[in-house]
């Protein structure tokens, strides 16, 4: 009688793990197709039509793209395409700038993409799952995940430390 209860115990246990593997899978492809249209593709240049580099950044408001500073410093002109479509968007100009948190808000006319909603990272905690969304190297549409591994107080900034790989060219793009 044992055994058999034992088997039976085991199949629970697998028919768990499947369907919770399912489920976060649906989850991951679920953010995927949500987040993908709002999500772009930048590309900086110099005075001289030079690339200065390759990033993310995603859609706060209409015509209005977040991402890194550091993607925009020093570039003279760039312009933005968002995910899966072909039409390049000029980038018009900045709206604010954080160097101290490296963010900078990009005026982008015709970026009509769905505003990603900002989250209250006072909720989150070590462990809990996050996905990144980018293009790393220019390819578009790169879903990763991770989790939370560290939650760091420096100063009077809250830091999260992720296991999401972020790569060339993600930079900027959103963690969810």
């Amino acid at each position: 009688m044992k055994p058999r209860r034992d088997a039976l115990l085991m199949l629970l246990i697998l028919t768990g793990f499947c369907l919770t593997s399912i489920l976060l899978a649906q989850v991951a492809r679920d953010i995927a197709k949500n987040t993908f249209p709002s999500v772009v593709l930048l590309l900086m240049e110099d005075a001289n039509g030079q690339p200065l580099s390759m990033a993310s950044g995603f859609s706060v408001g209409k015509g209005v793209i977040a991402t890194n500073f550091h993607v925009v410093e020093g570039a003279a002109r760039g312009y933005a395409k968002i995910v899966g479509q072909k039409t390049k968007l000029d980038i018009a100009g900045t709206i604010g700038i954080n160097m101290r948190t490296d963010l900078v808000l990009l005026s982008v006319p015709g970026a009509n993409a769905p505003a990603i909603s900002l989250g209250d990272s006072s909720q989150l905690s070590v462990g809990d799952r996050v996905y990144v969304v980018g293009n790393p190297q220019g390819l578009e549409g790169t879903l990763s995940e991770g989790i939370i591994s560290g939650i760091r107080e420096i100063g009077s900034d809250r830091l999260l430390q992720i296991t999401a790989p972020i790569s060339p060219g993600s930079s900027g793009g959103p963690v969810l």
